[in-house]
């Protein structure tokens, strides 16, 4: 049955009769069905992320756009593409602003005085506004001929294309998940038990920042899913 259309295994296997015209099967199978993967992806991408700055930083408020890594990636493809970067180093550009943005708040976070969790906090909000007025200011002296609509369409996202880095920043944190368990039990805790917990930190920032800049260049900007659906999970799971 090589190369033979959905609707004749359908009706081979399933003794469905085909009803349907093949235009309407090749819609929904090479252009619906993909955006609809995609788009679970790009929520499980975001929410991992999420929930992978909630236990590194041990701050139930950490997310991804809180914590400036959205907003971070959408700086980085905007200067990307105000210089005429090809699309590899629009994301690679994405990439390294968007970790770049979350280094930055974290440093700031812990050398403020104070309590810890708030300057995370304001020191995310701090920072996204920085880089959020800084890919405006792009927008506004980029040629709107040539490289605002690109930019633009760049930012609002299409659910059209895969993106591998994804997949590639997924992995690690599956295969760590255990081990990002025990940092919830306090630094002290987590080094009692053989837990290197700077490399682990490092290692779950990086793979976290790189899963985010992978779902904003795809999706776009998403705000609330990196910071709610990991608290709703908890509710079920635990």
């Amino acid at each position: 049955w090589a190369g033979k259309p959905f609707g004749f295994a359908s009706e081979r296997l399933f003794a469905v009769p085909v009803t349907w015209p093949s235009v309407m099967e090749t819609i929904v199978l090479n252009i619906r069905m993909p955006r609809i993967i995609m788009a679970c992806l790009v929520g499980c991408c975001l929410a991992s992320a999420g929930a992978c700055y909630q236990g590194v930083f041990q701050n139930p408020m950490a997310a991804p756009d809180l914590l400036g890594a959205s907003t971070g990636a959408c700086f980085g493809a905007a200067l990307a593409i105000l210089h005429g970067r090809s699309s590899a180093m629009i994301t690679l550009y994405a990439f390294f602003f968007s970790l770049l943005t979350v280094l930055l708040v974290f440093v700031i976070g812990q050398r403020a005085p104070g309590q810890k969790t708030v300057n995370l906090i304001l020191a995310g909000i701090m920072v996204s506004s920085l880089f959020s007025a800084g890919t405006s200011y792009i927008k506004l002296v980029a040629d709107p001929g040539s490289k605002l609509p690109e930019i633009t369409y760049w930012l609002m996202g299409g659910l059209s294309g895969t993106r591998l880095p994804m997949a590639l920043g997924l992995i690690p944190l599956l295969l760590i998940r255990w081990r990002l368990n025990l940092l919830t039990l306090g630094e002290e805790e987590a080094r009692a038990l053989g837990i290197n917990t700077a490399l682990l930190r490092l290692i779950v920032v990086v793979c976290a920042t790189l899963v985010t800049a992978a779902s904003v260049s795809v999706s776009g900007l998403i705000g609330w899913v990196g910071l709610v659906i990991p608290h709703l999970c908890r509710r079920y799971i635990g």
